[in-house]
């Protein structure tokens, strides 16, 4: 983290426009030349419950949440179950404001719409103000987009009075409000924007310092900003994917929506079905058909793609299905950050299984990796599979534009020609698709032909099979088969140790100490490594994206290199360091967990606590929901 940022939340109720207004005034502090990250926290309900965005804006690259925030735009809830206290809830039109205190930095700034909240309803509130040395602006938001016409446009309002306050430049904030509205509604919004503004900036005395940070150079369009969900959907787009199937479930729809909506000008299909089931299904059969083929679902409903997954791979049709963790188990709270489903992905399905397994750790290494899960399944014709959370499903970060520029690849990997299947049928009288020497240099791969294909007909069954695909059980066969499919995961394991670097190493490289991590807590611990490090500690990080097959080499190497690992990660089972132990169980003295598993993504400070508490510093860790356990027991 850095002195010179600004941390802004606007909160309100589920259908208040946060979402929205959060993402256009994210843009224009990136189009001001800033980096910029955002959170998202919202209930799992369709209207009203808090809700609330967190945008991150430094000139220095921003790589995770901060440690709390400074400024606060509270909009209240319009869409209350129960503005009574009493209630089961509470009072839920006050909690955009009540329950954003805690985190808010000292010194912070408040703004509130003063038309719908009265602060003398929440408890101890002025005596917070003071304590904190708060600095607070009521302002009747609701009143003024009323007279322009519709109440929703106190976000509008909202933006206008906190850029009066930080001294922000209306002008990108115009150019995306055209952008994104016309006629009556843009002229209505550029009203309220313009009045807001300039109320505050006439009527109320800055009490604050706070100020929006200066860029030190100009935006220049060298840079985006996009979730992991638009990595994820550009880099199946980009590597050729043109069909997708599924059916909506939290956080899995953003990608799902994202290529819907691109797809058919693609000459693309997206379908979406009646359950996941179908989902998986349909994506297999249309590969099998020769297309490139995704799917996905969150936990719950990729539970229920435990059965195609397993078809995929024993029919070794290639496959790429995505999973969206969230806090479970069952529905437990849906659209909430966890990692709570690694054992589930890598181990759902029967009997012996195998898949490939990415977990990118940021925007851009979901681009780069879902092609690489791509270009894996189809290469050896197994099912690939990229898994992530709600952290990263939603939250925003500046990336730089050209991480997209790579070549597209339609590529469909190892498919037989006619001619090879013409000499393939004269020399064995048969076309055999799951042959036991195919020649292939990529251990296990054997050809594989498309419907219509002159002479490529075989039998696609669940059973085991033989060499043209016809049932058998004969144990030869079946010990043969399966060693074969097997042996990919070998020449996969090979190919990404000498050809790709997923595990990102962050920090001086003979540092004593490390800090060991997978998927979205990557940014969060390379902060917290910063940190650590100027204080004086000796810390690197190295954040693990090859899942399946593991990244022994590159994390032995790094286990080797230190004294002791902290492993961080977001469940309550360790399943990582779980993981890594089975993988390499000759460091587990080395290995102790730092566990996170209230609903909330790490900040910066608790992993940073974590390892001070940990190498034995005076550190209290019962102000966190975090626990450290050791990996032996001890």
């Amino acid at each position: 983290m850095t002195d010179d940022e600004l941390i802004w939340r606007i909160a309100g109720g589920s259908g208040d426009g946060i979402d929205s207004t959060s993402q256009n005034f994210a843009k224009a502090l990136m189009r001001s030349g800033l980096n910029v990250f955002t959170h998202r926290h919202y209930p799992s309900r369709i209207r009203g419950g808090h809700t609330y965005v967190e945008i991150r804006a430094s000139d220095d690259p921003v790589k995770s949440r901060g440690d709390g925030y400074n400024f606060l735009l509270s909009l209240g809830d319009s869409f209350a179950r129960n503005p009574q206290e009493e209630a089961y809830y509470g009072n839920e039109e006050t909690k955009p404001l009540s329950e954003n205190l805690d985190e808010l930095r000292e010194g912070g700034v408040i703004v509130y719409d003063a038309g719908l909240l009265d602060t003398d309803e929440i408890e101890n509130f002025d005596e917070r103000v003071e304590e904190n040395d708060w600095h607070v602006y009521g302002l009747d938001l609701r009143g003024l987009a009323k007279e322009h016409g519709r109440e929703v446009m106190r976000n509008t309002a909202g933006v206008g009075a906190t850029a009066a306050l930080l001294d922000i430049d209306l002008e990108p904030i115009e150019e995306l409000m055209e952008d994104a509205m016309s006629g009556d509604v843009l002229e209505a919004n550029l009203q309220i924007l313009h009045e807001a503004h300039d109320s505050v900036a006439a009527d109320y005395e800055h009490t604050h310092d706070l100020r929006a940070p200066t860029a030190e150079g100009d935006y220049d369009d060298d840079q985006v900003l996009v979730s992991g969900s638009h990595g994820i959907a550009y880099g199946a787009l980009d590597e050729g994917c043109r069909f997708i199937s599924g059916y909506p479930m939290t956080p899995w729809t953003d990608v799902f929506t994202i290529m819907t909506q691109h797809l058919p000008d693609m000459g693309g299909v997206s379908e979406q079905v009646e359950d996941e089931i179908a989902a998986a299904s349909l994506a297999i059969g249309a590969s099998h058909a020769g297309a490139k083929a995704m799917s996905g679902s969150s936990g719950g409903g990729f539970a229920l793609m435990s059965e195609p997954l397993g078809l995929a791979e024993i029919t070794e049709t290639p496959i790429v299905l995505v999973e969206a963790m969230r806090a479970g188990p069952s529905t437990g709270m849906p659209t909430k950050p966890e990692q709570g489903d690694l054992e589930h992905v890598l181990y759902t399905s029967q009997g012996d299984s195998n898949r490939v397994v990415f977990a990118p750790g940021d925007p851009a290494e979901c681009y780069v990796q879902t092609r690489k899960a791509f270009e894996l399944a189809y290469d050896y014709q197994i099912p690939a599979i990229v898994i992530y959370d709600q952290k990263l499903s939603g939250g925003h970060q500046t990336v730089p534009e050209d991480v997209f520029d790579e070549e597209p690849n339609p590529d469909l990997g190892s498919v037989v020609t006619e001619q090879d299947l013409e000499e393939a049928v004269q020399e064995a009288g048969r076309f055999k698709r799951y042959m036991y020497e195919s020649g292939d240099e990529r251990g296990g791969v054997s050809p594989r032909s498309l419907p219509g294909q002159k002479g490529g007909n075989f039998l696609a069954s669940g059973n085991e099979h033989n060499e043209v695909g016809h049932i058998s059980e004969d144990p030869d066969n079946r010990t043969v088969q399966m060693n074969r499919r097997l042996a990919k995961l070998d020449s996969i394991h090979e190919e990404l140790s000498s050809n790709a670097d997923h595990q990102a190493v962050y920090g001086p490289e003979d540092a004593e100490y490390g800090i060991l991590s997978w998927g979205s807590t990557k940014g969060v611990v390379a902060e917290a490594v910063d940190v650590l490090n100027d204080e004086g500690h000796s810390v690197k990080a190295m954040n693990v994206s090859d899942i399946m097959p593991f990244a022994s080499e590159e994390v032995t190497e790094f286990l080797e290199s230190v004294d002791e690992a902290l492993v961080v990660e977001m469940n309550a089972t360790a399943q990582f360091r779980r993981h890594v132990q089975g993988q390499l169980g000759r460091f587990g003295e080395k290995l102790y967990s730092l566990l996170k598993y209230d609903g909330n993504p790490f900040e910066p400070t608790e992993v940073a606590e974590g390892f001070r508490e940990r190498i034995g510093g005076d550190v209290d860790l019962s102000q966190y929901n975090v626990r450290i356990e050791s990996a032996t027991g001890d």
